[in-house]
């Protein structure tokens, strides 16, 4: 008994304490622990009650030991509830953000429909991400990459209104084949979006280390054009895409939407409009060259130079630079909301603080970020207090996003008609 309870104490203490040193392989393990704690919380309490009720049926609490093993249990369920229910702060920082993302004093009034309510019913099903009202095309192709096809899964709203907005979202797991795909990830906004009448187009692209960058990009723009051709058919508006993405999609969504028209990353396809509306990217590695001294984990440099870019940065900085979203930073970038966890230990969050500092220098566009306290990478996989504070806020701006642009559409409608009509 103390000995598992000496575990629950060290698991309640990481997540109050997430690793950010050396050796860089405990910034995983505090990763892995430090995301369940904080988004599964009080299902592993329930797990340790559990636990801890067994023994104490089975008569194999026995002395002073196993009695202070105990009270130290109960003391990190204790710990652990007190830091899941800390996420009830994130809510002001992402009302801030949002407020700050479109430049408004008050947080904007929206239907009541948009919102989750992240009650017990709720929080206690993390997993629970279908709705019946919402549906899910699976695997249909956008494009044939060497004889091999890639597909796109699109979750719409089974009555989805014409000309819907879309959410074109790019999954993380490193770049790699094995850690992310398609299906796995925002699934939470995604399913609250559709519902609330978006269209979602979930990417799947080429990954490492078959694939060698910009394959990534190249696929993911190649989708962007296939949505922009294509969506319409599904019930989506082609002309208002937002891009998105956590972690390695965090990265490749933000790379997407600074550098649109890029030839470098559209070959055969370079005359094709590859512009989105917004940009909402999640923990990702947003400067491959470190240029700020941003990162002091060497792993990530020779995971890129081994596994993705299969070359190091002295062999080709060029290649290193192209591939970094801060290095096509322009004064015409789309508006922009930045989104990371302040406990994360895989990606810095000094990588989104300097990118929302580059982009709030350079873009006249609005940009906004949202620094999450407790917040771990990936915290946004599962449905939980944190997440479903998160997708709200969101789901706001999304909506906000897409009246403005109708607004917009409507007002140069209406002043070409003018124009065209007879003196």
């Amino acid at each position: 008994m103390l000995t598992l309870s000496l575990f629950w104490a060290w698991f309640s203490w990481n997540a109050y304490h997430p690793w950010k040193g050396k050796p860089e392989f405990m910034g995983i393990v505090s990763f892995i622990f430090g995301m369940l704690a904080g988004e599964l919380g009080l299902h592993i309490i329930a797990i340790n009650v559990l636990l801890t009720a067994g023994i104490v049926l089975f008569g194999e609490l026995d002395g002073l030991a196993d009695s202070l093993g105990l009270l130290i249990a109960m003391a990190s369920w204790l710990s652990l509830g007190l830091f899941y229910f800390r996420a009830r702060n994130n809510e002001a920082i992402m009302r801030a953000a949002v407020c700050e993302a479109l430049e408004t004093d008050d947080y904007p009034q929206t239907p009541d429909n948009l919102h989750y309510t992240p009650d017990s019913d709720r929080l206690l099903k993390p997993f629970a991400f279908r709705h019946p009202r919402v549906e899910r095309l699976k695997d249909i192709p956008y494009c044939d990459v060497n004889g091999r096809k890639l597909h796109v899964d699109i979750y719409r709203r089974r009555d989805c209104p014409k000309n819907a907005p879309v959410l074109l979202q790019i999954h993380g797991g490193a770049w790699m084949q094995n850690l992310g795909s398609k299906e796995q990830q925002a699934l939470p906004l995604m399913t609250q979006l559709a519902e609330n009448g978006w269209i979602c187009v979930a990417v799947q692209y080429r990954l490492s280390p078959a694939a060698t960058f910009p394959d990534h990009i190249i696929d993911c723009k190649r989708a962007l054009v296939w949505t922009k051709d294509h969506i319409a058919d599904y019930g989506g508006d082609p002309d208002f895409i937002v891009a998105t993405g956590g972690s390695a999609g965090g990265h490749l969504s933000s790379l997407l939407a600074l550098s649109a028209n890029a030839a470098e990353f559209q070959p055969g396809f370079e005359e094709r409009d590859t512009q989105v509306q917004a940009c909402i990217p999640f923990y990702g590695v947003y400067d491959f060259l470190n240029s700020k001294a941003q990162r002091h984990n060497e792993g990530l440099e020779q995971w890129l130079a081994e596994r993705v870019i299969k070359k190091t940065r002295s062999e080709d900085g060029e290649l290193w630079r192209s591939a970094s979203p801060v290095s096509w930073i322009h004064e015409d970038a789309p508006p922009f909301l930045i989104i990371h966890g302040e406990a994360d230990t895989l990606v810095p969050v000094k990588e989104s603080r300097e990118l929302y500092a580059e982009l709030k220098a350079s873009s006249k566009n609005p940009v906004a970020y949202a620094e999450l306290p407790d917040a771990q990478h990936a915290f946004d996989l599962v449905i939980s207090l944190r997440s479903q504070i998160v997708v709200n806020a969101l789901c706001d701006y999304c909506h906000c996003l897409h009246q403005r642009y109708l607004a917009q559409a409507e007002k140069t409608t209406a002043t070409l008609s003018d124009e065209t009509s007879p003196a």
